[in-house]
């Protein structure tokens, strides 16, 4: 098993910056690939970045340039860095870890809500 702790979700305004962090424990010896999804209300649930064991990263389109994801391996904790924020960047944040064979676990999520 493996558990995931989401943090630093809040109410900002509109071109401000957050910083979410993503705890990994239990049985795990080293992060895996990690993902920052996403699922605003009445929509479905998007992956907004990814970040591979070796540190490659990936993005969703419209958070390119604005949004960094990155890893701590010493911490087993991943971070998804948002700057100038926009109020369509308003959802619920999950945190992700897809292990080797398909297995994978969610975090419990963390608000986030821009406002205009």
């Amino acid at each position: 098993q493996v558990q995931l702790a989401e943090s630093g979700g809040g109410l900002v305004q509109a071109g401000g910056s957050l910083r979410l962090s993503c705890a990994a424990s239990g049985s795990i010896a080293r992060l895996p690939e990690m993902g920052w999804y996403r699922q605003a209300a009445g929509k479905q649930r998007e992956l907004v970045a990814a970040i591979s064991r070796g540190g490659s990263t990936n993005y969703v389109d419209s958070v390119k340039g604005r949004f960094i994801i990155s890893r701590d391996n010493a911490k087993n904790t991943v971070y998804l860095q948002m700057s100038s924020l926009k109020p369509e960047d308003t959802a619920v944040y999950y945190c992700k870890a897809e292990l080797v064979g398909g297995i994978y676990y969610w975090g419990q999520g963390t608000q986030v809500t821009v406002s205009s």
